[in-house]
């Protein structure tokens, strides 16, 4: 009989913030012949969207689950990549399979961050597998297990946005004269945010585009304090949602000195995705994620048209995108948001601060006592 490992499970929370995380015992997986055990030591505090249920029945069936969420005092503190049911997780490799050969980069003991490739398996266990070595990127010893388990989804997800970005800016440059330049809003709060802001500085830094790539980042009120500190060339404007809408757009336009050529919007709402565009040039594009394109292109396909706009998804990113997260993120070329340390043991705690917005920055659960 296989040994038992402990298995937290976080739901997204419904009205209230009782009973969305739940603890298993389940049994330690077998190691794939081609793969490999992970023992992890930290991950992302994630949780997985929950169906369409009586708790949210009140939310019109044009709302996402998301903005009905949002609609109850329970979930005033969620944010960004708290939305997104992927796998965050670093930890240590346990034992490789009977079949792996071999090589000098996956071994016993190396540390290592997931990739999350599709059917990775949800919630949190002690003990994970993957059926082969491609899903794991080894990290250094300089990056600590905790900001390792920020990259595999908000951060890369960030990474793939700024790097779908890039073919839009090089476009627009390469039809403007040099003294022109091209206009980029992203839009959200906490963690997505801080990672597109940093990853972008990252990436338009060469002198092609220094001087000519111009970011601002429309923020929340309650983080625009913490925004503000963070950043140093880059505007920032305050969406706060108590102004009119005609308000906001001409408050945003006035921060970046116009219309924008490119916006990054990790809002989940209608209401954030009908204001980008309405701050956005003809022929601009709006980048969403895969979940908010599958709920809200469908609404706005028509109005982006009308408009001469377009709005594409933008998906999780590649293994090589880690790669390269981890590569620049630990030799200080990109410095990761702000982060929380919490033991497994307190996931219901986790949430409910989250849920009051009394976490700053990221929230990471530990397992194992490992550096």
């Amino acid at each position: 009989m296989n040994k038992l490992c402990r298995q937290v499970s976080i739901e997204s929370p419904g009205p209230t913030v009782k009973d969305c995380v739940f603890n298993f015992e389940v049994p330690v997986p077998d190691v794939p012949p081609l793969g490999a055990r992970i023992r992890v030591v930290c991950a992302g505090a994630c949780y997985r969207i929950r169906t369409r249920s009586s708790s949210v029945s009140s939310v019109s069936s044009s709302q996402s689950v998301e903005e009905g969420v949002y609609n109850t005092s329970a979930h005033y503190g969620i944010r960004d990549s708290a939305l997104f049911p992927g796998y965050e997780v670093s930890g240590v490799v346990d034992e490789l399979g009977a079949d792996v050969e071999k090589n000098h980069e996956i071994a016993v003991g190396q540390r290592v961050v997931l990739y999350p490739y599709d059917g990775v398996p949800h919630g949190y266990a002690e003990y994970i597998v993957v059926p082969e070595l491609s899903y794991l990127v080894p990290i250094p010893d300089n990056l600590s297990l905790s900001v390792a388990a920020m990259l595999p989804t908000g951060a890369l997800l960030a990474k793939n946005a700024v790097i779908t970005a890039h073919g839009y800016v090089s476009q627009v440059l390469k039809e403007r004269s040099s003294e022109q330049d091209c206009k980029i809003l992203i839009v959200g709060t906490g963690g997505l945010a801080l990672w597109a802001i940093r990853i972008a500085e990252n990436h338009f830094k060469t002198p092609t585009y220094k001087d000519r790539v111009h970011i601002t980042v429309a923020s929340l009120k309650d983080e625009g304090f913490m925004l503000a500190k963070e950043l140093h060339d880059i505007n920032i404007v305050q969406w706060n949602e108590d102004l009119y809408e005609k308000q906001l757009i001409e408050r945003t336009k006035d921060a970046c000195k116009g219309l924008v050529d490119i916006v990054i919007d990790f809002g989940t709402t209608s209401r954030s995705l009908h204001r980008s565009l309405q701050c956005l040039n003809v022929n601009g594009v709006v980048l969403v994620s895969e979940e908010v394109a599958e709920r809200l292109l469908p609404k706005f396909s028509r109005l982006a048209a009308e408009r001469q706009q377009m709005i594409q998804a933008v998906g999780m990113g590649s293994i090589d995108h880690l790669r390269q997260l981890v590569k620049f993120v630990s030799n200080g070329e990109i410095i990761p948001p702000p982060h929380t340390e919490f033991s497994a043991d307190e996931a219901t705690t986790v949430v409910q601060k989250l849920c009051e917005s009394e976490i700053p920055g990221r929230a990471i659960l530990r397992f194992h006592d490992v550096l």
